[in-house]
């Protein structure tokens, strides 16, 4: 068990890496981080920040030499770093599970063999092999190995006319593409899970499953509970649950859902980190994400999943900057149950998610509405 005084490394600082700062110092640890920008969002609670790549070996080092116990709030690090980190500090989650999550080609893969559901989908290695898929497959989306956070690296292919076009647009690189689906909806289920050092076993902690909306591939909103059926719910929390099971998880792993018209729960994508979309269990769920990942990674009891309150997110993206001024912060804190979260991003960009609304309510579509019109009375749709 890692106690209270010692000290959380942290590969990454962005809001993800500040937030699960800001749970550990409530807690009573000390936060380190590595971050290519030294001004990153989590230096301002991190007692001290490395400014370096992601493939900084050294640099991981360094940090894992001024730490108890190392996480990550970004998937995309370098294996050597991770396993520089790892051999100085426990790393968790374990370099085995982020680079089989890092990269598309590999984690399709994987979610195959370990009999995991996903979409009809090709590996491609060239022109060619993209026009053959989408002759076979139909509609698709190209998705690059690496690098489609928020939407990017992804291209729509109508059919095998564009297939050339994708190709190059991607990088002339593998890639996968995925047949269009008919989805009904969108989820996620947030899994915490922590391995016992005496026994080999684990202990787990499955998130209610939550109810997603994207806009051009960045999420717009989030409600949990997600209001689908109970089976679609209990089997979307069981493919979780196995999902982190068969990686061996240690700390968080978000399993991204499809739900089909016809009923079927399909695996979209995996993150081993805290999650967009769980951004409401800081104040709809008992313990939030953010505690969860701490309580995990330092061999604290789990805390205990449930949704107290209908909670709900919606995203504030930098379009709500208009030439760097803030947005209307005081009439979205006018609706009520809503709260303002900002990232301390010192540079807004369109697309880029400088902060959140969370709203509560006595259903969830009364928390998203919240959610919604706080945004919308601070300036943006």
């Amino acid at each position: 068990m890692i106690l209270p005084g010692s000290t959380i490394g942290i590969l990454g600082g962005g809001q993800l890496g500040r937030m699960t700062g800001i749970a550990a110092r409530s807690l009573g640890y000390d936060v380190h981080v590595l971050d290519p920008n030294p001004d990153c969002p989590a230096g301002a609670i991190a007692s001290r920040v490395i400014a370096a790549s992601f493939d900084d070996a050294e640099a991981a080092a360094e940090l894992a030499r001024g730490s108890d116990v190392v996480t990550l709030e970004i998937e995309q690090i370098g294996v050597d770093a991770l396993n520089a980190a790892s051999a100085l500090a426990p790393l968790r989650p374990g370099v085995a599970a982020v680079t089989i999550v890092q990269n598309r080609i590999t984690q399709r893969n994987w979610l195959v063999a370990n009999g995991l559901p996903v979409g009809a989908h090709r590996i491609v290695t060239s022109a060619e092999e993209c026009r053959v898929a989408v002759e076979a497959l139909g509609a698709s989306i190209a998705k690059a190995p690496t690098g489609g956070y928020d939407g990017r690296g992804q291209v729509r292919i109508a059919d095998s006319r564009d297939a050339l076009a994708a190709w190059t647009a991607l990088g002339e690189r593998p890639c996968v593409v995925e047949q269009f689906l008919d989805i009904e909806t969108e989820l996620s289920v947030l899994v915490a899970r922590q391995l016992s050092p005496t026994n080999g076993g684990a202990a787990v902690a499955v998130y209610p499953a939550a109810r997603n909306h994207h806009e051009q591939g960045v999420l717009d909103w989030s409600v949990i509970p997600a209001g689908v059926p109970p089976a679609v719910a209990a089997e979307a929390e069981r493919i979780a649950r196995a999902t982190a099971e068969a990686i061996d998880i240690e700390g968080l792993l978000a399993v991204e859902l499809f739900v089909l018209r016809d009923g079927q729960v399909l695996v979209n994508e995996l993150a081993p980190r805290p999650h967009n979309s769980y951004h409401h269990s800081a104040r709809a769920c008992l313990t939030s994400q953010f505690e969860q990942l701490v309580r995990a990674i330092c061999g604290l009891p789990l805390g205990a999943t449930d949704v107290v309150a209908p909670g709900a997110i919606s995203n504030l993206l930098g379009d709500l900057w208009p030439d760097g001024r803030l947005p209307d912060i005081a009439a979205a804190l006018r609706v009520p149950g809503a709260r303002v979260h900002l990232y301390g991003k010192a540079t807004a960009r369109p697309g880029r998610k400088m902060g959140h609304i969370s709203a509560l309510g006595s259903t969830t579509d009364e928390a998203l509405a919240r959610a919604l019109q706080a945004r919308a009375a601070s300036g943006g749709s």
